[in-house]
């Protein structure tokens, strides 16, 4: 029986996700697909019993705007929320607003891997030049942010991604999680990954083959000690769900009409 159930998920598609570029910092609301991956993943949710009491996102609004398409689908729009930079989708550097296609042609999709999935490999940094670098820092949100502008990162590695997470998770997420409360995560692609690595223990060699699909909710079980009783539980059609993740892993493949 486990003692603490926490849900976790990658945000609905985002508008960028649909152009297979990487979106990273750049703050984009979510496709007409995204929409409908949240509200489908509310009703799931819903049907399955599900009850939260608070919910996690980070700052850029696909994060936010799923957490709240779910909440109204099950009718949980009171639900808290609470927000951090610290969920945020890993800082891409100068790949922002690159195509992965593009990037596998030009590099290798050995190289595009290994930027996407590998544990501590970092893209080369941003630029003030660089088209968005402006839009990135400028931005309020991050003003608010509980570190220096000038210490918020210029690229990251999953390791950076999970080192600037874990405080945000051992000291605001764990305690409500003790308290009872049953949380839902409302992040990103490598925020998620992240956390997972952490929690279920999987190794720097293996993270390379997690691959997590948009908007499909994850349930982990606890123990008292927040270990796994298990492997993470992906929710909903198993075949839909295997097929979304093989599309998500060919972003960051040459087009065949290229090759």
């Amino acid at each position: 029986m486990a003692k603490y159930r926490l849900v976790l998920l990658r945000h609905g598609e985002g508008a960028w996700t649909k152009e297979n570029r990487f979106c990273s910092w750049v703050d984009q609301k979510l496709s007409s697909d995204g929409i409908k991956e949240a509200q489908n993943c509310g009703k799931h949710l819903k049907a399955l019993g599900f009850e939260f009491d608070l919910v996690f996102t980070s700052v850029l609004s696909r994060s936010i705007q799923t957490a709240w398409l779910i909440l109204e689908e099950m009718g949980q729009e009171w639900v808290p929320i609470q927000s951090s930079w610290r969920l945020n989708e890993r800082h891409y550097g100068a790949l922002i607003g690159l195509n992965r296609a593009e990037m596998a042609l030009n590099h290798g999709e050995e190289q595009v891997k290994i930027w996407r999935r590998s544990y501590d490999v970092t893209p080369p940094p941003i630029s003030e030049s660089h088209p968005y670098y402006a839009e990135i820092y400028n931005d309020r949100r991050y003003k608010c942010s509980d570190v220096s502008q000038d210490n918020l990162p210029k690229a990251e590695s999953l390791k950076d991604v999970l080192d600037r997470l874990l405080p945000y998770w051992n000291e605001k997420i764990v305690p409500e999680l003790k308290s009872g409360k049953m949380i839902l995560i409302s992040a990103h692609g490598n925020s998620s990954r992240a956390l997972l690595k952490h929690v279920e223990g999987i190794s720097d060699e293996d993270i390379i083959n997690l691959t997590l699909p948009t908007g499909v909710p994850i349930l982990l079980e606890l123990d008292e000690n927040l270990h796994p009783l298990g492997p993470h539980q992906f929710l909903g059609d198993q075949e839909a769900i295997q097929a979304a993740i093989k599309k998500v892993e060919d972003q960051g493949k040459v087009k065949s009409a290229e090759k």
